[in-house]
């Protein structure tokens, strides 16, 4: 939807600067030892754990364990389907792989995970923009179930997530910043930021740039500050759900 007199599109029930509505359930896959199922607005992700006894080949004889990451997007995730994803070199495939990769592997202390391979599948089941930033709340979602399960089995005496990660975008609509773009924000922003961090706001990693020409030192600035803040926003309601879920509070 846009005004009659812009080409930027209209939010509807939100502000500028506040993320989608965000709902997530854990434990939605019997077959898995953690998994989650989250919603951001129309994003719909499944993410589901898996722990192998083998270590990485990179990883033989250290003294912890590996975690890595797989992304797929199912063929009706979007308005006209795409071809199932079968071409692991797939180029995007890939590059969000490796993110989900290294910002889930930063949350976590995997020394008792030592000769072991923890795998992360997160699986677009509907996407309308954010789906790599709602991947990596959905990992860690699922990380959250996976870990509260050992814990109660007495597999693990410590917590192992040493930080909660969460990530989100950011963009430039003409000169208004906006906080989480759905897709067709997305395909008109002039820069946009993908902001990996902590709910303490360090920053893991920002992926992104200008789309349409440069865009000055402050605009950036601006765009960082405001995805770090809002991901301390996202997270603490995410650990409010999964407290609830876990029937803690």
């Amino acid at each position: 939807m846009t005004t009659p007199n812009s080409k930027n599109p209209v939010r509807e029930g939100r502000d500028s600067l506040t993320p989608r509505p965000m709902s997530v359930k854990r434990g939605v896959n019997p077959h898995a030892p953690g998994s989650a199922h989250l919603c951001m607005g129309r994003t719909e992700i499944l993410a589901t754990v898996t722990l192998e006894d083998k270590p990485a080949p990179h990883m033989r004889g250290r003294k912890e364990g590996w975690l890595t990451a797989e992304y797929a997007m199912l063929p009706r995730a979007t308005e006209d389907r795409q071809a199932r994803e079968r071409n692991l070199q797939n180029g995007r495939r890939h590059e969000i792989q490796r993110l989900l990769g290294r910002a889930l592997r930063s949350s976590m202390d995997l020394r008792p995970f030592r000769n072991q391979t923890i795998y992360i599948d997160c699986d677009v089941l509907v996407a309308d923009g954010g789906t790599r930033v709602a991947s990596i709340l959905a990992g860690h979602a699922a990380l959250h179930d996976f870990c509260d399960r050992l814990v109660q089995q007495g597999k693990l005496t410590d917590w192992p997530i040493v930080h909660n990660v969460g990530a989100i975008s950011v963009g430039l609509i003409g000169d208004e910043l906006r906080v989480d773009l759905d897709y067709v924000e997305d395909k008109v922003a002039r820069a946009d930021l993908n902001v990996v961090a902590t709910d303490t706001g360090l920053i893991i990693e920002v992926q992104g740039g200008a789309e349409d020409g440069p865009i000055t030192y402050a605009e950036y600035v601006r765009l960082l500050e405001a995805g770090t803040l809002a991901v301390q926003d996202i997270m603490a309601d995410l650990t409010r759900q999964l407290a609830v879920i876990q029937g803690i509070s």
